[in-house]
């Protein structure tokens, strides 16, 4: 069983469910797995929540 797990900032419950469709339709294609079989969990994080290059996104974007 195909597990998938999403790490991201906040998005609709549309894109969501569109990358999870499309996500599934590869898995199917390529692994041969039942559509059933395929899972894909979504983490949200803010930008409160997620560093790079030593900075968090939020201090990052505040300066913009």
């Amino acid at each position: 069983m195909p597990n998938i797990t999403i790490q991201q900032m906040p998005k609709t419950a549309e894109q969501k469910r569109e990358l999870a469709a499309r996500i599934t339709d590869v898995m199917v294609d390529v692994y041969k797995a039942p559509a059933e079989t395929v899972h894909v969990w979504f983490q949200e994080v803010t930008t409160e929540d997620y560093a790079a290059g030593g900075q968090l996104i939020a201090d990052k974007l505040a300066k913009k």
